[in-house]
């Protein structure tokens, strides 16, 4: 259609597409394992780095820009993908890694204890045990980790501008600056960036629900 004569639409889309299938699946899995570490923690240890987590949440994003640009173009990654999946080696935000840890938390001490008495590592225990525990959970981190990666604007602007690099959010961001450009292009546009997001969030409506359904033991 119109949208796809204005801007390189399957590129685009596949740039994109590139970030979250890579990107979902690792911080999802960081923020597991991180959350599934901080809950085996001793109370002193874990009340620390929990806090830290959480302060973490409130480090203001400008911070970040001009350390990261650096890091990005020190090691040859600059205008590429991958200053776009980079945030997942960090579980995204710290966020995940608290939804992770309350997660962990709920399960009950003995199913941890039983798996030690059974001589089971770390990785056996948080895969066999834990994992299918928190399904619910682990869905939600993966639906929290698409729709930041999938619209993430502002580091595609920053480190990943040159044509074959553009993803969607960047692509239909420019859309506003054109001249001439029909309403109904505009919207079609920001129709194809919003839609997987808002069914990424539906597809998990129900796992998100369940969660307020589990029983809560204090951390």
């Amino acid at each position: 259609g119109r949208l796809s004569e204005i801007t390189p639409l399957g590129r685009l889309l596949r740039n994109s597409l590139l970030v979250v299938v890579v990107a979902v699946p690792l911080a999802t899995l960081i923020a597991s394992w991180a959350g599934f570490v901080l809950a085996q923690l001793p109370p002193r240890s874990r009340r620390w780095l929990v806090g830290a987590t959480t302060a973490l949440l409130l480090v203001p994003l400008p911070m970040l820009w001009i350390p990261r640009f650096v890091l990005y173009l020190e090691t040859g990654v600059l205008d590429s993908l991958v200053p776009l999946v980079a945030p997942a080696l960090a579980a995204t935000t710290p966020f995940t890694v608290l939804l992770a840890y309350r997660a962990f938390r709920r399960v009950p001490p003995e199913l941890w204890e039983a798996a030690r008495l059974e001589g089971a590592s770390a990785l056996t225990t948080w895969w066999r045990v834990g994992l299918p525990l928190v399904t619910a959970t682990t869905t939600a981190i993966a639906a929290v980790a698409f729709v930041f990666h999938w619209g993430n604007y502002l580091d595609a602007l920053l480190y990943a501008q040159s044509e074959d690099t553009r993803t969607l959010p960047l692509g239909i961001g420019e859309l506003v600056t054109l001249d001439g450009v029909e309403q109904s292009v505009l919207f079609a546009g920001a129709a194809v960036l919003a839609l997987p997001a808002v069914l990424a969030l539906l597809a998990v409506q129900r796992p998100l629900l369940g969660l307020q359904d589990r029983p809560h033991r204090a951390s």
